[in-house]
């Protein structure tokens, strides 16, 4: 085994990387950024090296850098976690030249898996399982909607190269094939410098299953189960099961075999992991195969015991993989929720700021892992990706498991940025979600017209309310005489009347109608969290103070409860509402993010639907569309711009 091992990486899985090597006494050397100077993962690393600018193509993506670092430090071997130079076969060939081991595939692997083209065909003579659809080069949106039309509507396009959802679009019609084509062209040239295209039948109920594979250099390869990733959205997955709902022991069987063969058709070793697109009657279909550890793993190695970092590195070693087949357990189960710096108020656009506030939940192995990068003070930036952390739980049973991530999400206080933990946390509440019945299209079927918050039924609005009074309570008891005093709450437009008498950390509330309610709580003030029992019915809730009273965050519903005497409850109604400025004359920037293209100028009519302008964010394109009818009557900044969330792009007059 090597002794000292360089992670050419950065965020949570250089510090997920760090974790496993220092249990196994080998010496680890960080890279850094300058953005990443104060970062987690250089705190953690027994040594860090600066390697350049900001930007992943001054630093992370040098591969010449990173060899520097190496010579530096006498690293013996790199591990490169995922993205950045992880599947680009240059970066293990230029270690070699070095005498440096690369921990991961052989390059000939990483060539012939990364290019979405070749490993189709060589998937297709491995006798794997895989879509219809057109493998050669395209040539132009003109030739994409020919070949479209000649597959059937709808349509998957996708960058050769591509990877995390970028490069790639759904298309149902011409129209949305030739704009497909231009926007996945565009995010593959930006993201991969590769603009190579190619287009598959999209496959209707369809549900992303994909194979863990461990391989070493003496030509074994084991399948260790299956991980369900299909809550996605924009082909970016958000929450990822393990095992899958859906699967059988047979279609779990056939999909690790033909896993291996083609992972062995290649020579390939170290940990990957095979992509399959599943349909309603369990067809299955290879999509691609990642020669490097997935996001994922953490589902994996909680329903196996399994370390696959330490894998990877004994295998890197030249060590034999020290179970067989037969020996792969399956435990219990796991849920993964990505926690993103985005906004889901505002269709998920991508957050940027300091993280005010950050105390994830207490890590209880193997029932809740959280893997992140970040600490509190930190500053998400628009330089990378905008994952902040995956929060995992595991249980005996699916449900178990659902029911924890549940407790645990509203556990995660997260202040600074917009971040997505309200959206996974009504995910987890949904029957649909529960019952296992999820395809790759959930998200746009269960929230339409976008994310706007949970509706909560009145029982629990009821508890909140109750919450609400007692921390009153807390906050201040000389405004309670020994005698049980009435006080008024109102949340979203209702209003609950109680009387409350404290006895320690019992709280007794009693209704209008006599009704009583036993709260249970060691809530203080200054507490960001309350857990308490309403009922008996367990809760976890984010609370904070704000003018007469709280903000209360659970199960992804965000509550004012005003708790007021009742006689100020009584002409709350009769206070005006503020109403919000008209915006309907402006094209405001929905993210932070660099101006790509102006389509549209001074003087010109736009119709509704016409796309004004491009705007890319954290290296995906967003395009913006006229909503109506109108005159552009000034063009506020020009393509290359940075814009903050917000800042006037055109400004319009009525036709």
């Amino acid at each position: 085994m090597f002794s000292s091992l360089l992670i050419a990486n950065r965020g949570e899985i250089a510090c997920r990387v760090i974790r496993t090597a220092k249990r196994m006494g080998i010496r680890t050397i960080a890279v850094y950024s300058d953005a990443d100077a104060q970062a987690l993962h250089v705190k953690l690393a027994d040594e860090a090296v600066h390697i350049g600018g900001s930007a992943a193509r001054d630093s992370y993506l040098s591969i010449d850098k990173i060899i520097a670092a190496c010579k530096a430090t006498g690293a013996e071997a790199v591990h490169p976690g995922y993205g950045f130079l992880s599947e680009n076969a240059a970066f293990p060939t230029a270690l070699a030249k070095e005498g440096i081991i690369f921990v991961g595939p052989p390059p000939n692997a990483i060539e012939a898996m990364g290019d979405k083209i070749t490993s189709k065909k060589l998937a297709a003579a491995a006798g794997v399982s895989t879509v219809p659809g057109h493998m050669g080069l395209i040539a132009d949106a003109e030739e994409a909607v020919s070949i479209s039309r000649s597959i059937g509507y709808p349509v998957m396009i996708k960058a050769s190269a591509g990877g995390g959802g970028k490069g790639m679009r759904i298309a149902h019609s011409d129209a949305e094939a030739r704009e497909g084509f231009e926007r996945s062209r565009s995010e593959a040239q930006s993201s991969f410098g590769d603009d190579r295209i190619f287009i598959e039948k999209f496959v209707t109920e369809p549900r992303h299953i994909e194979i863990q594979l461990i391989g070493d250099q003496h030509g074994e390869v084991l399948w260790l189960n299956e991980r369900e990733c299909s809550i996605q959205r924009r082909n970016q997955k958000v929450i990822e099961e393990a095992p899958s709902p859906f699967l059988d022991p047979k279609t779990r069987k056939a999909m690790g075999e033909q896993a291996v063969a083609l992972a062995k058709a290649v020579g390939y070793f170290s940990a990957g992991t095979t992509e399959f697109i599943v349909d309603g009657e369990r067809n299955f279909y290879f999509l691609e195969m990642n020669t490097r550890l997935q996001v994922e793993h953490p589902v994996t190695e909680l329903t196996t015991g399994l370390d696959l970092v330490e894998l990877m590195l004994r295998v890197a070693a030249g060590e034999h993989l020290p179970l067989t087949q037969a020996e792969v357990p399956l435990n219990g189960w796991a849920i993964e929720s990505r926690i993103y710096a985005e906004d889901p108020y505002r269709n998920f656009l991508p957050s940027i700021g300091r993280l005010t506030r950050y105390n994830p939940p207490a890590e209880n192995l193997p029932f809740v892992r959280n893997d992140t990068g970040v600490q509190e003070g930190d500053r998400i930036s628009t330089f990378y990706d905008p994952m902040i952390a995956k929060l995992c739980t595991w249980a005996p049973t699916r449900l178990e498991a659902i029911d924890a991530m549940a407790d645990a999400l509203d556990e995660f206080e997260l202040e600074g940025v917009g971040n997505n933990i309200p959206f996974v946390s009504a995910v987890m509440a949904q029957d649909r979600f529960r019952s296992g019945n999820i395809t790759t299209g959930y998200i746009a079927e269960e929230f339409p017209g976008g994310f706007n918050g949970v509706a909560l039924a009145v029982e629990s609005l009821t508890h909140l309310a109750a919450l609400a009074c007692c921390s009153a309570f807390a906050l201040d008891h000389r405004l309670y005489p020994g005698t049980p005093t009435p006080r008024a709450v109102l949340i979203a437009g209702q209003r609950w009347d109680f009387a409350v008498r404290a006895d320690g950390i019992e709280y007794w509330l009693t209704a209008p109608d006599g009704k009583k309610l036993l709260v249970e709580t060691g809530w203080k003030p200054g507490m960001s969290l309350c857990i308490a029992r309403v009922d008996g019915a367990l809760h976890h809730v984010k609370i904070d103070r704000v003018t007469g009273g709280f903000r209360l965050r659970w199960q992804g519903a965000d509550l004012i409860a005003k708790v007021l005497l009742p006689q100020v409850a009584d002409l709350m109604p009769l206070m005006p509402i503020k109403q919000p400025p008209d915006l309907s004359k402006f094209l405001l920037c929905p993210m932070p993010g660099q101006v790509v293209r102006i389509d549209v100028a001074e003087g010109d009519i736009v119709e509704d639907g016409q796309t004004l302008a491009i705007v890319e964010a954290m290296k995906m394109e967003n395009v913006l569309k006229a909503e109506k009818r109108a005159r552009v009557s000034k063009v506020r900044v020009k393509p290359g711009s940075v814009l903050a969330v917000d800042e006037v792009i055109l400004e319009f007059e009525a036709v």
